[in-house]
C-alpha cells in the first residue's frame, strides 16, 4: 500500500471513529459528526419531560466526552424544549422505574445527608457542561421550564427560537431550583432580574431573552438548528487552543479577582505563545 493510499484509510477510520450515533437514554439521542456532538431530547410526546435516569445520562454523557468534541449542540423535538421535571416524581409513586423524589425526602426525614446526596447525582447531569472543553450551545424552542430552563443555562451560549417561553417554576411548587441553574441565571441577568424571574414563575420569551442576555439570539423557529450549526461553525473556525483557554478563563472572570484574574490571563497568554514557539520548531 502506498503512503498516499495508506493515509486517506487512516484519515477514513478516523472519520468512522468520530462519527456514530447513540442513545444512552430512551429519551436522548446522542449523535457525533466530526468536532461536533449534538445531544437531542427525543420524547416529543411528552415535551421532553425529565428524570432523574436522563440526568445521570447526561452526565455519562459530558463526562465521557470525545476529546475530538470541540462543539456540543443541545436541541429538542417537539414543540418543547422541555417542560421540566416529570410531575410524576413528585408523588409519592414516583415515575415508571424512577426514585420518587418526595419518598426520598421522607426517607431522609430523621437527617437530609442521604437527600442532599441524592440531590448532588442529579446537579452531575447540569453541572458536567460548564467542566468540558468543548463549548455548548442550546437550541431552544417553545417551553423551557423549570429543568429545562436549567439545562439552557447549563449550555456556555444559547439561540432560541421566536417562540420561546422560558420559566422558573420551582418557587411555585414550594422549591428552589437546585440543577445547577442559579448561578448561570445569576450570572446572565443579576441578582434582582433573576430573583424576579425565579419568585413569580413568570415566561420569559425570545426578545426579553436577548435583551437581558439569557440568549446570544432569536430567530425563526424554522431557522433555529441552521442558526445552531452555523454558530458551532463559527467556533470551529477558531484556533483550538485558543477556544479551550478562553472558555475556563471567562467564566473564572465572574468571581475571581482582579489579581487573580490577571494571574490567569498571563498564564493562558504564556502557555499559547510557547506552544505556538514549539510547533513553530524555534
Amino acid at each position: 500500500m502506498s503512503n498516499t493510499e495508506q493515509s486517506n484509510t487512516e484519515q477514513s477510520n478516523n472519520e468512522q471513529s468520530n462519527n456514530g450515533r447513540s442513545q444512552p437514554h430512551p429519551m436522548l439521542r446522542v449523535d457525533q459528526s466530526g468536532p461536533v456532538l449534538t445531544i437531542t431530547l427525543d420524547d416529543p410526546e411528552h415535551r421532553n419531560c425529565q428524570v432523574p435516569s436522563l440526568w445521570t445520562a447526561l452526565a455519562e454523557v459530558g463526562a465521557g466526552l470525545d476529546p475530538s468534541v470541540r462543539v456540543v449542540l443541545v436541541r429538542a423535538n417537539g414543540q418543547s424544549f422541555s417542560a421540566g421535571l416529570d410531575r410524576a416524581m413528585l408523588t409519592p409513586e414516583g415515575a415508571p422505574g424512577e426514585p420518587s423524589i418526595l419518598g426520598l425526602a421522607m426517607g431522609a426525614a430523621g437527617g437530609g445527608d442521604a437527600l442532599e446526596e441524592t440531590i448532588a447525582g442529579f446537579q452531575r447531569g447540569f453541572a458536567i457542561w460548564a467542566e468540558v472543553p468543548a463549548i455548548t450551545i442550546a437550541a431552544v424552542q417553545g417551553h423551557a421550564i423549570g429543568a429545562g430552563f436549567q439545562l439552557a443555562l447549563a449550555c456556555d451560549l444559547r439561540v432560541v427560537a421566536d417562540d420561546v417561553a422560558f420559566a422558573m417554576r420551582e418557587t411555585s411548587l414550594g422549591l428552589v431550583p437546585d440543577l445547577a441553574g442559579t448561578s448561570p441565571l445569576v450570572r446572565s441577568v443579576g441578582y434582582a432580574r433573576a430573583l424576579e424571574i425565579c419568585v413569580t414563575g413568570r415566561f420569559v420569551g425570545a426578545p426579553e431573552a436577548v435583551a437581558i442576555g439569557l440568549a446570544c439570539m432569536a430567530v425563526p423557529r424554522a431557522h433555529l438548528d441552521a442558526t445552531a450549526r452555523d454558530l458551532a461553525d463559527a467556533i470551529l473556525q477558531a484556533p483550538q487552543a485558543a477556544v479551550r483557554e478562553l472558555k475556563p478563563l471567562l467564566r473564572n472572570a465572574i468571581d475571581a479577582s482582579p489579581a487573580d484574574q490577571l494571574r490567569a490571563e498571563r498564564e493562558a497568554q504564556a502557555r499559547l505563545l510557547t506552544d505556538m514557539v514549539h510547533s513553530s520548531g524555534k
